[in-house]
């Protein structure tokens, strides 16, 4: 079972792309901050992690940190409004499958799902 998981403060965006990711047939969850994610339960479930980078209380980058730090392999793609190399080159380099500036093609979503999903299938084939 693919499990998309969208986490983006702004409930429009986290709509948007909930309806995109369900166009292309898979399951998604949503949530409004990464605190809210992360006690969910459904972090070990999750096949891609779309979040935004900078919300209220933990960012995007903090938890993309956390979810390393904790062992989660999680391919993730982040979206955000306020675009800075610096970061997006920590968050690549720390293993990012994505970095689209909003707002962005769906197109380029869709390349990124693709990729992220193709990456959790290759780590699952090796466990």
């Amino acid at each position: 079972m693919t499990m998309i998981v969208i986490v983006d403060d702004d409930e429009s965006v986290r709509e948007a792309t909930e309806s995109l990711v369900m166009s292309l047939g898979h399951s998604v969850l949503t949530f409004a901050s990464a605190e809210e994610y992360l006690g969910s339960g459904q972090v070990s479930a999750t096949s891609c992690l779309i979040s935004d980078l900078k919300m209220p209380g933990m960012s995007g980058v903090e938890l993309q940190s956390r979810l390393i730090a904790d062992g989660h392999c999680i391919p993730i793609i982040f979206m955000t409004a306020f675009f800075e190399e610096g970061t997006r080159s920590r968050a690549l380099r720390a293993g990012a499958l994505g970095f689209l500036s909003k707002p962005f093609e769906l197109q380029l979503l869709v390349q990124c799902l693709d990729k992220a999903l193709r990456s959790h299938n290759a780590g699952l084939a090796q466990q």
